[in-house]
């Protein structure tokens, strides 16, 4: 397996439109798409593009979404993941099981913000960062 593209930037926050505004302000970011809801992961999505990727701007629906506990520890929000695409979703899992890496949601892929599938890699074999795989677009 080999990681493809840097995909996007996961960054938790309590409030996407907060967020909107210091990206857009504060960092010139011209191409900001709505918000939507992804209800089976529990959290509201907003991607602003930067000329070589996106930042996904992440906040929770409710209580038992899973960034909920992450800005527990972190208030203000902040980094969440990184995602890479690879080309084969199922064999990129396979190899990263096969090689001890832990991949969270007993390694079943769902649909992501994208409309492809995604797997997430746990950060304690990943050094600490949360590393989302996500199948390249037209790939699946």
């Amino acid at each position: 397996m080999q990681i493809g593209r840097l995909n996007h930037v996961g960054v938790a926050t309590p409030s996407i439109e907060e967020s909107v505004k210091l990206y857009r302000d504060f960092l010139g970011a011209t191409k900001i798409h709505d918000p939507f809801d992804l209800p089976e992961q529990g959290v509201r999505v907003c991607f602003v593009d930067v000329p070589n990727s996106q930042i996904e701007l992440i906040e929770p629906l409710g209580a038992d979404s899973p960034v909920h506990g992450f800005l527990a520890k972190n208030p203000k929000g902040g980094q969440h993941h990184v995602c890479f695409e690879v080309p084969d979703i199922l064999a990129a899992r396979d190899e990263l099981v096969a090689k001890g890496a832990t991949v969270l949601r007993n390694g079943e892929p769902r649909i992501g913000a994208h409309g492809v599938p995604v797997i997430f890699v746990h950060p304690k074999d990943m050094g600490g960062v949360l590393i989302e795989l996500m199948a390249e677009p037209g790939h699946h």
